[in-house]
């Protein structure tokens, strides 16, 4: 195949994933038998590049014990949970978003501002915490070793955001809230 063709059909394809093709149907689609990582240690390597932490306030802790109570509701081990913890913080400090408006990224709503329009839920089910982290954790389930690949890596691959390095920031932060409430 010549270059040029080869190049068409690529950025053709790259911008059906970026579109959400991938991450909203691989979510809504996913087989919810429990996954074989149950019981696999939160610890990690080695965590990337520079951290952030925020302070949290009640509804965002309640939002980070709803996360945890959905991972082990879908039978994933504490990794899972961090994953997803450190996903939220990157894509809504944990606040459970509505509709922002002008300031809305297309149709990104919820904790995770998974979108309607890519095949994620309705508005109401990803306005939920427990069915979006559901609906985040099927698609990380269907990530072939999302257990020991950078958790940066793990989300983009679930999210497909336009700035997939965003979500190592979040590592520390989100590792020690799980320490903190995973047997709370």
């Amino acid at each position: 195949m010549n270059t040029i063709l080869r190049k068409s059909v690529l950025g053709i394809a790259g911008l059906a994933f970026t579109g959400g093709v991938f991450a909203g149907p691989i979510a809504a689609h996913a087989d919810t038998a429990h996954a074989a990582t149950a019981g696999k240690p939160v610890a990690v390597a080695a965590v990337q590049g520079e951290q952030s932490t925020i302070g949290l306030d009640d509804e965002q802790t309640v939002n980070v014990k709803a996360i945890i109570a959905a991972t082990k509701k879908a039978g994933l081990p504490e990794r899972a949970a961090v994953i997803s913890i450190a996903t939220s913080l990157q894509e809504s400090k944990l606040e459970n978003l509505g509709h922002l408006g002008d300031r809305n990224d297309h149709d990104s709503l919820g904790l995770f501002q998974q979108r309607p329009s890519s095949g994620w839920g309705t508005a109401e089910q990803i306005t939920d915490p427990e069915y979006s982290t559901l609906a985040f954790l099927k698609g990380l389930k269907q990530v072939d070793g999302w257990q020991d690949m950078p958790l940066t890596k793990a989300a983009q691959t679930v999210q497909v955001s336009a700035y997939p390095d965003a979500y190592a920031q979040w590592e520390k932060q989100a590792t020690d809230l799980v320490a903190k409430y995973w047997n709370s």
